[in-house]
């Protein structure tokens, strides 16, 4: 493995995490229970599993499900259809929805920005590549690093989703950066490590809470070589 010129990171997981307020939850029910912790902790795993199939679904909501992350009707039909199945009111299953796609709500991992700031310094280029429906670049202005990335390539505006070749090679064709000299950071084997396929290097890291993880992502490049 030669010198790393590029870093491409997912978003859900790797560097943000939707992590509930308990006041998200106040007054709703799961089959006529109160939501307690567990309760929350199972439909905040349903809502950021990049990958599987949560809850039953017909032909309609399964065709949603498969293609969410590639238009934002599909993903709100995808998910509002998840957390009915799982046991919330049409205005409960609304409400936690938009407070998922509000990407004010994501908290960045406790190395996030230092990172990325990192990498700019070094003059290592740097793309967000994510399965989304939903625009996360307030996510990382709201941490002032907006400008420490050079491409976001999220699914939704490219139309390919991971672990599709075309994604990848969206992002190194518009970082100019040759994939045996590029390294992608994920949470997710089966979608990020994808980028394998076309040549890149590849880091799992494991999207605990942000305060058990708070050097994952430098950790991850350390592995690769690359220091920050």
């Amino acid at each position: 493995m030669g010198a790393i010129d590029a870093v491409l990171f997912d978003f859900s997981g790797t560097l943000f995490r939707l992590e509930e307020d308990e006041s998200w939850f106040h007054g709703m029910h799961v089959d006529d229970r109160e939501v307690d912790g567990h309760v929350q902790a199972e439909l905040m795993r349903r809502m950021t599993a990049p990958t599987g199939q949560q809850v039953a679904m017909g032909p309609e909501a399964h065709h949603a499900w498969v293609n969410r992350d590639l238009a934002p009707h599909l993903h709100r039909e995808a998910y509002l259809h998840v957390l009915r199945e799982s046991g919330l009111a049409d205005e409960h299953a609304e409400s936690l929805y938009g407070l998922m796609v509000d990407p004010l709500n994501w908290t960045p991992y406790p190395d996030t920005a230092d990172v990325l700031r990192g990498l700019r310094a070094h003059g290592v280029k740097t793309a967000v590549v994510s399965n989304i429906a939903f625009d996360v670049r307030p996510a990382f202005a709201s941490v002032g690093v907006a400008e420490c990335v050079d491409e976001f390539v999220l699914s939704f505006e490219v139309g390919a989703v991971k672990p599709h070749a075309a994604i990848f090679t969206t992002a190194l064709t518009r970082l100019g950066v040759p994939a045996e000299r590029a390294l992608m950071v994920g949470d997710s084997d089966e979608a990020d490590g994808g980028a394998r396929a076309v040549g890149c290097a590849f880091a799992l890291v494991d999207p605990t809470p942000t305060t058990e993880r708070p050097d994952g992502l430098r950790a991850a490049l350390a592995l690769h070589g690359v220091a920050v």
